[in-house]
């Protein structure tokens, strides 16, 4: 970088942050990249940590995206260790916690989200445990001890997955979830009964519609779980997976166009001339669905920062319109989602296979145009999947159900 000349600066050293620094060297951007982290580990990718990390079948080094030496090699200013206090567009300027200042040509932030703090008396104690960071899942593995009483708040993706390792490590665990079946609000009845039966089948203790009132414990150590009905969950930890919040404090501070993330069109640019944001925190125009969607999956913060890089350098051409995408692996049951489908937003759930088999296809209709498709341990099918979804057209519900139809003829 010559002197004098101003830096790309990504605010955020995740995924999304160093696959933006990636992107952009790809790119042939020879100029500055900064990539600043609040985290003192090098950038990393969170699947792992209610998966395989956590499960103990993959290692501490499977989980960083770049090799150590990446950075160097590709003149990557990597600080971690280095938080920011507040981003000036009109300056171009960052502040760090420490008063530090650095001075951009373009801002990505790839900020995240946040794990919401349950609002309850008792919270705050040793042994409640969240899962963001990769110290989070290290101390969730240290408390998955065979016979340990875990109990888990929050029926979702996160809760259900440490759940499965939870029981896979001998655990005792018990789940609690205020609506009446896991993953309601995301698939829907039809969809969510086969993870209740799933977690039932391996001895998981399954409560819906409860209120969780308190945190109980003795000594700053949390013991149980209080509930609406003044029932106790016996607890040696508690794990609470209640949803996340985008992390958008930076932004909102600097001015920029804040409604569930940060506002960007489809070229990942914020309100802010020269400030772009990717990944969970990014509330993006999609051209595919004509309209603003935030998507908190993996997918969004591995291929997104490709877009923004582009866009930062100035190509007309890019614009981020894949149809999202993620997975999960609970016990025996491995899944991938494709697709995207509002709360309600459908008319009609068809299968392809027996949802009972857990071996099947799921598929969200509305006015007879596939939304999104489930595959549960099947699969290389994701592609005609996301074809049918792309083409927006209307299908024979029959041959698409039909397992002897190829999903290329539907």
């Amino acid at each position: 970088m010559a002197d004098g000349e101003r830096p790309i600066v990504i605010v955020g050293a995740s995924l999304g942050g160093a696959k933006a620094a990636e992107a952009l060297r790809e790119a042939g951007h020879r100029g500055g990249i900064v990539l600043l982290g609040e985290e003192h580990e090098r950038p990393y990718e969170r699947p792992p940590l209610s998966k395989g990390y956590l499960l103990g079948k993959d290692s501490r080094e499977k989980i960083y995206v770049h090799p150590p030496q990446w950075y160097a090699d590709h003149d990557v200013t990597l600080r971690l260790g280095t938080a920011v206090a507040a981003i000036d567009p009109a300056s171009r300027t960052v502040t760090l916690a420490d008063n530090g200042r650095l001075a951009y040509d373009k801002l990505l932030l790839t900020t995240g989200s946040v794990p919401r703090r349950l609002p309850v008396p008792g919270a705050d104690q040793e042994g409640v445990l969240y899962l963001r960071r990769a110290e989070d899942s290290d101390r969730i593995k240290a408390a998955l001890r065979p016979g340990a009483r875990i109990a888990v708040i929050g029926a979702g993706w996160i809760g259900l997955e440490v759940a499965a390792a939870a029981r896979t490590a001998g655990a005792e665990v018990t789940v609690l979830e205020s609506l009446e079946l896991p993953l309601l609000r995301v698939l829907g009845r039809e969809v969510a009964q086969v993870f209740a039966d799933l977690h039932r089948d391996h001895g998981v203790d399954l409560r819906f519609g409860v209120q969780v009132t308190e945190l109980s414990g003795a000594d700053g150590t949390v013991s149980g779980v209080r509930l609406g009905d003044g029932s106790e969950v016996a607890a040696d930890a508690v794990v609470v997976g209640i949803g996340v919040s985008p992390a958008t404090g930076l932004a909102e501070a600097a001015g920029l166009e804040v409604d569930n993330g940060i506002k960007t069109d489809q070229h990942l640019r914020t309100s802010a001339p020269d400030v772009y944001a990717a990944g969970d925190v990014a509330n993006a125009y999609h051209p595919l669905f004509g309209r603003h969607i935030r998507v908190e999956h993996w997918a969004n913060a591995l291929n997104q920062p490709q877009t923004a890089a582009r866009a930062m350098l100035g190509q007309p051409d890019a614009a981020y319109d894949r149809v999202p995408y993620f997975f999960t692996d609970q016990y025996d049951l491995g899944m991938e989602y494709v697709g995207y489908v509002e709360p309600g937003g459908y008319d009609q759930v068809v299968f392809r296979g027996d949802p009972a088999s857990r071996e099947f296809i799921a598929f969200w209709l509305a006015g007879g145009r596939v939304l999104a498709g489930m595959n549960v341990n099947v699969w290389d099918v994701t592609d005609p999947i996301r074809e049918l979804i792309i083409s927006a057209r209307v299908v024979d519900a029959d041959r698409l159900t039909n397992p002897n139809v190829p999903l290329g003829d539907v």
